[in-house]
């Protein structure tokens, strides 16, 4: 199996979806897809796009990242500014994942909350769990009705089937070390 057929598979399986599932939302065929995640075809810039689009990610997503690496870190080591970045601009906000692929129980994402940045107003939930750790900033952390202001060296942990969203409220930019389980990106 290649990269970007390991890479599509994890985030495929991260986001709950089956192939024909996939297949649909991409509308590229079952087969395809089936061949593209075990190495045997190579995704077109187009399938590549229709990929990105259906789940939810730039299309550099799939891109090697760790070339330079020597085999001991594969998959291991993630080096600062080394993840993939899903950037969310029109909200204020962007993603690095700092775990080496989405394969295991854990993803760890280093989030980066511009001043006013937020995750919306409307609250979601998915399964699994979240615990978070404020490196810098402030941050404001919705869960159900309940709002919770934190700061450098605050953390939390919740069910994230609990309706949460969060905000910086505050004027310069926040970080947040963000781990879900299971992966969810």
């Amino acid at each position: 199996m290649g990269w970007v057929g390991r890479q599509m598979r994890d985030l495929r399986k991260a986001r709950g979806l089956t192939l024909k599932a996939l297949s649909a939302k991409s509308k590229l065929s079952i087969g395809l897809l089936s061949q593209m995640e075990r190495g045997i075809s190579t995704p077109s810039i187009r399938s590549l796009h229709a990929l990105s689009r259906a789940l939810d990610v730039p299309p550099n997503w799939f891109f090697h990242t760790d070339a330079d690496k020597s085999s001991d870190e594969r998959g291991i080591v993630v080096r600062r500014g080394g993840g993939r970045v899903m950037s969310f601009a029109s909200d204020g906000f962007r993603k690095e994942l700092v775990t080496p692929d989405l394969s295991g129980a854990l993803e760890g994402v280093l989030v980066t909350i511009d001043p006013g940045g937020s995750s919306g107003d409307e609250p979601y939930n998915h399964p699994g769990e979240e615990l978070g750790f404020v490196i810098l900033g402030q941050l404001d952390l919705w869960v159900d009705d309940r709002r919770f202001r934190l700061g450098p060296g605050d953390c939390f942990r919740f069910a994230s089937m609990r309706m949460h969203r969060f905000a910086n409220p505050g004027p310069t930019e926040t970080r947040v070390l963000w781990v879900v389980t299971p992966p969810f990106y």
